[in-house]
């Protein structure tokens, strides 16, 4: 069901604590694809803006770029909620380890906000052993939070079951491809049930459905753009979008979503019940391996 947030979000900044305890902002910053130098002056134009949560990975090669911004704009490593994921051409315990010790030397820093399996890619000896490398981060100080991200319920079934065996930790965050096209109730509801926050990534469709005909009757409603309708709809609906773009502008009109609410009828309209990946080809959530 939608979560109305309109009394509760009132700017940016307002946040979700996680399991760990720790405040993670609702608006974020995602630098996938975007190199190094155009990520640092990406996220200083969006730390200038307000934003206080940055969304990078190891295979992105862009940690240092978002580190070294978070310096340029005179802010404390405390100030911004910074996230990674392991390098999923990597699976396995030994890889996690070498993919986070690679990321704090990157951003030059001694922790992480938040550090995700970025794929359930190695079969389950890879997934197992990428979160013990995890839990083992958690413990010594170098992750805040943990979680997965592109987890099918299969997935995520398999590491309760090993946390339950004295795997150790919980799945704090699970970041998905999330948008009116791919709302993956199953999913969101399973991490809901056990208080995981909900991360997510492509909440803009990439683009590809900023001309439709819902979105483009929303946005005359409510005097905002369809991008804006996008992500109110994902913070209504309870997640925590993590929208990308490099210009100062656009970056700006993304967090402008604090000011109105899309009501019941608007929220219906955008529920299309369709199943449609931005890429059709790359669905990790559906492997069965």
């Amino acid at each position: 069901m939608p979560i109305d947030l309109q009394e509760t979000l009132v700017s940016p900044r307002a946040t979700k604590k996680t399991l760990a305890g720790f405040e993670m902002p609702v608006l974020g910053y995602g630098v996938y694809e975007v190199p190094d130098a155009v990520a640092e002056d990406g996220v200083e134009k969006a730390l200038k803006a307000g934003y206080r949560h940055i969304d990078s990975a190891r295979c992105y090669e862009n940690e240092t770029g978002c580190a070294a911004a978070i310096r340029k704009a005179g802010l404390k490593r405390s100030d911004v909620f910074l996230t990674t994921k392991l390098n999923p051409d990597d699976p396995g315990y030994e890889g996690a380890q070498r993919s986070i010790q690679e990321s704090l030397k990157n951003a030059q820093t001694d922790y992480f906000d938040l550090i995700l399996v970025h794929t359930p890619w190695g079969g389950k000896e890879g997934r197992l052993g990428a979160w013990r490398a995890l839990v083992e981060a958690q413990k010594a100080g170098q992750a805040r939070s943990i979680g997965v991200s592109n987890f099918g319920v299969h997935h995520l079934e398999e590491l309760e079951e090993y946390i339950s065996h004295g795997g150790g930790g919980r799945i704090e965050v699970g970041q998905y491809e999330l948008h009116p096209w791919l709302a993956r109730a199953e999913l969101v509801d399973w991490l809901r049930e056990r208080g995981a926050i909900v991360q997510a990534y492509s909440p803009l469709t990439r683009g590809t459905r900023l001309g439709d005909p819902i979105l483009q009757a929303l946005g005359k409603k409510h005097h905002r753009s369809p991008v804006q309708i996008l992500i109110r709809w994902s913070l209504q609906m309870g997640f925590v979008p993590l929208p990308k773009t490099t210009t100062a502008e656009r970056i700006a009109e993304n967090a402008d979503v604090f000011d109105f609410a899309l009501d019941e009828d608007d929220m219906k309209l955008l529920h299309t019940g369709e199943y449609s990946p931005t890429d059709s080809l790359w669905d990790p959530t559906v492997e069965r391996d």
